[in-house]
């Protein structure tokens, strides 16, 4: 097989001038988010000491994601969606500056932070939602699944990066600084959404309220193959997310340290990147629906090798593997969405699938501290995998037509998107 039909496809940054901008913009723009979660946290640990508190600064991003989001999507289908994007990234800027403004007049209770945290979060509850629209937009159908790689490497170069950075500027020059970057980063991922084309959905537009959020839940209902993606999705979050329990598999494995801790989420970072830059394997596959249950499978059978390996750093290279078989999984998920979901319907799809993305992990880390209080932290992560396995193996045998889900072959002359 050719190198380039292995490594990363970069051909949506050729072919398509708004797509390089927004996705420039928002690359950078992720990287800031990151330096401000650091930020967050650490003034939050430092004000309190509790890890109660720390642990509400999870709630006060998650709530309003879930709580907001499928309304949110409804008015995405309803607007025109890069006007709306450019309201709700502005929202977001404005909470960073606020956020940088506490945080140089440090007199400000944590109650206080946690509130423009979630502020924050509404605004990205709608933001998230109108930016899956985009790709589709912009880019023919069988380069989604480059769209959305690229999109998957910038989160993970910003999940690297970022909590480094941030704790590097922390140290140096205060939290106030980081949510400084972060509200500068925000005027990139303007800058990119300004050069959009406008994009009123086509057909006929969302109903107003709890019926135009049905209707898209009816859908999703009445489609297998959309259906069954997201379920995957959410099984294997629910059942098997493994980040709650580090901490204590930090203690048995390496003693506590805490210089340790942190490897635990660099190695699924690691892997994701990894897979990333050579996504050319699995993005050109065109049964993207057999990639995403076995990308699924692999990760439910990489934490079942993670709970069992007694050497502590062969557990970490199956993270690597794990993290790898995330990425796999979240690219193929997002190409069947997108591909199988007509465009005045994209926004409140998009807004389930960020709910999944964001209330099934929770649940799941949930449901491991349970576990692993009631039983052990292997018999956690291990039951976790096993159950995540079952799971995929019961949507890819109940839904023939995820299984048969395929992406268009490129036409042989297409010519290349935007300016």
């Amino acid at each position: 097989m050719a190198l380039r039909h292995v490594l990363l496809d970069v051909t949506p940054l050729r072919s398509s001038a708004p797509f390089r901008r927004l996705w420039i913009g928002q690359s950078l723009s992720a990287l800031g988010g990151q330096m401000t979660a650091v930020a967050v946290m650490f003034q939050i640990w430092q004000s309190t000491g509790s890890t109660t508190w720390t642990g509400a600064v999870g709630l006060a991003q998650a709530i309003p994601l879930v709580a907001l989001g499928l309304f949110a999507g409804s008015v995405v289908d309803r607007v025109d969606r890069r006007r709306f994007y450019l309201f709700t990234t502005s929202g977001q800027a404005v909470c960073s500056l606020l956020l940088a403004l506490q945080g140089f007049l440090q007199d400000v209770p944590p109650g206080g932070v946690l509130a423009l945290v979630a502020a924050q979060s509404c605004f990205a509850a709608g933001g998230g939602p109108a930016s899956r629209t985009f790709i589709p937009h912009l880019l023919p159908k069988h380069q989604l699944a480059a769209g959305l790689a690229l999109r998957r490497i910038a989160f993970q170069g910003a999940m690297l990066a970022g909590p480094a950075l941030g704790g590097l500027i922390i140290g140096g020059l205060g939290v106030g600084a980081c949510y400084v970057i972060d509200a500068a980063t925000f005027s990139t991922a303007l800058y990119g959404a300004f050069g959009l084309p406008p994009m009123v959905p086509g057909g006929e537009p969302s109903r107003p309220g709890v019926r135009g959020v049905l209707d898209g839940l009816a859908f999703l209902i009445r489609t297998p193959v959309i259906r069954g993606a997201l379920v995957t999705d959410l099984a294997a979050t629910v059942l098997s997310m493994p980040i709650s329990l580090f901490p204590l598999i930090n203690s048995e494995r390496f003693g506590g340290s805490p210089r340790t801790l942190g490897l635990f989420l660099t190695a699924i970072a690691v892997g994701g990147t990894v897979a990333s830059v050579f996504s050319g394997t699995f993005t050109r596959v065109p049964r993207q629906g057999l990639v995403m249950l076995g990308g699924s499978a692999a990760w439910g059978g990489a934490l079942v090798l993670f709970g069992m390996s007694p050497d502590p750093w062969t557990g970490l290279a199956f993270l690597v593997l794990a993290g790898a078989a995330d990425t796999v999984s979240v690219v193929s998920r997002g190409t069947i969405v997108q591909t199988h979901t007509p465009n005045e319907l994209l926004g409140r799809v998009g807004a389930a699938e960020q709910v999944v993305g964001q209330a099934g992990p929770d649940l799941g880390n949930m449901r491991g501290g349970l576990v692993a209080d009631a039983t052990s932290g292997t018999a956690a992560l291990i039951s976790g995998g096993l159950l995540c396995l079952g799971a995929v193996a019961v949507v890819g045998a109940t839904t023939p037509g995820l299984r048969r889900s395929s992406t268009p072959s490129p036409a042989p002359h297409t010519p290349p998107a935007g300016p």
